[in-house]
């Protein structure tokens, strides 16, 4: 793995990290309790990397 595959990994990564605390937190200031909140974050987290993946995928 090439130093520049491995920068571009930690950015997806660093990317849907942050997704995933802002649909967390829009949730729980939505009304969710807490571990409902972290369930919707854990899934956009989840869905972001998926689709980073996906797209690594088709290209190569």
């Amino acid at each position: 793995m090439s130093a520049l595959e491995l920068l571009a990994l930690l950015l997806a990564l660093s990317a849907a990290v942050h997704i995933g605390c802002a649909g967390a937190f829009i949730a729980w200031r939505g009304g969710a309790r807490p571990n409902q909140a972290l369930l919707v974050g854990a899934s956009a987290t989840g869905t972001a990397i998926a689709l980073y993946l996906t797209a690594v995928g088709a290209y190569q």
